[in-house]
């Protein structure tokens, strides 16, 4: 039996969040080590764990691996929701950084002093420009991309649940993406993450953002 998969990360969402959802879905156990100082965070960077000095860090199969995008591909790979060949790997990879640029506007709303204007935008281009894309996909397909789960279906419907925290009744005029996220969570691994007291983490707060702050000595 191998080793269990290890994230170095805060105890926050951030850019961990996706990977925790592929774990999941995966059904892949991991553990987890939260950064709370800024002394953790230079000891991962002092022992050459962390290659461009950012996290997230995941330990996985011996290695040590860095940078969002990666660890997504490598874990989406690894566990077959990448897609059956070249063409659909790009079709997922290109779903999946759209919604990752999407969360991640959503991502710095903690850092950000005064929201409110910055939340309209995040509404309206989820509105006009993302959520078109998927609800013509999936308008009649069961999932993304090649009739099987993918990378891209787990960012998804991450996506959407973090977009009606923000914005309730956002799926109204998307009743595909809106069904395809009642299928996605019916599916137990996710319905079980999705419950209480499961490692999601809950939508930031002060502290978090004070933590972020503190250890990598930010200058809002």
């Amino acid at each position: 039996m191998g080793e269990r998969v290890v994230l170095h990360y805060f105890n926050g969402r951030g850019k961990m969040e996706s990977i925790r959802w592929l774990l999941t879905v995966a059904e892949v156990e991991f553990d987890e080590k939260f950064l709370d100082t800024r002394e953790e965070y230079l000891k991962l960077v002092n022992d050459g764990k962390l290659m461009f000095q950012q996290v997230p860090l995941v330990e996985i199969d011996g290695m040590k691996l860095v940078q969002t995008k990666a660890i997504l591909n490598y874990l989406a790979e690894k566990y077959n929701m990448h897609g059956k060949d070249l063409k659909d790997r790009v079709m997922i990879n290109m779903y999946s950084e759209g919604l990752i640029d999407l969360m991640e506007m959503i991502m710095v709303l903690p850092f950000n002093p005064d929201p409110t204007a910055k939340l309209k935008e995040i509404e309206k281009k989820a509105k006009e420009r993302y959520f078109p894309v998927f609800e013509k996909a999936l308008t009649g397909p069961v999932y993304l991309v090649g009739g099987k789960l993918s990378l891209a279906d787990v960012l998804l419907v991450e996506c959407t649940l973090m977009l009606e925290e923000k914005f309730v009744g956002i799926l109204k005029e998307f009743s595909a993406v809106k069904s395809f996220q009642g299928r996605m969570i019916q599916i137990p691994a996710i319905n079980r993450f999705l419950q209480p007291g499961s490692k999601r983490k809950p939508p930031p707060g002060e502290n978090y953002a004070k933590t972020v702050i503190e250890v990598f000595q930010i200058k809002i």
